[in-house]
């Protein structure tokens, strides 16, 4: 089921043109409101992972963050490469993990930190800062569950 990968290299093309747009008009912290009360872009760099878990833990979180990921994306290939014809939506939900993934690595190793840019909020209810990768994986791991549930 390799040639699911197209959707991982779309997503990884989206993911870090948006960033590198994003970084050639704004500074750290300009952006604009999209939505009122709602949906805001503002350009943020995360040192940590999801949700900035670990970014104050002082630089040793992105070689491990960085291990991980690259472990993430060899047993999502080895995965896609053993699926069964059938499994396209366990395929299409990999291949968003992996796009994801590979999209946040791209950032840590050339930068040493995710550059995120979509801020969600209701009210004073704040989200934290998030990017298209993090989309990926998020769809992808939500489709992954309801896959599962599906098949049984």
């Amino acid at each position: 089921m390799l040639r699911y990968l197209w959707l991982s290299f779309g997503v990884i093309l989206l993911d870090q043109g948006v960033k590198l747009w994003l970084s050639h008009i704004w500074r750290v912290g300009q952006g604009l409101v999209i939505i009122p009360g709602l949906l805001n872009f503002r350009l943020v760099h995360n040192t940590g992972a999801a949700f900035s878990f670990l970014a104050g833990a002082g630089g040793w979180q992105r070689w491990l963050l960085i291990g991980v990921a690259l472990l993430v994306a060899v047993v999502i290939v080895a995965i896609l490469r053993r699926l069964k014809p059938g499994a396209t939506w366990t395929a299409i939900s990999l291949a968003l993990i992996l796009g994801g993934a590979v999209g946040n690595l791209i950032d840590r190793i050339r930068l040493g930190y995710v550059i995120d840019f979509i801020g969600a909020h209701w009210g004073s209810l704040y989200w934290p800062y998030f990017n298209i990768a993090d989309s990926a994986i998020s769809i992808g791991a939500v489709i992954l569950v309801l896959d599962a549930f599906r098949r049984h």
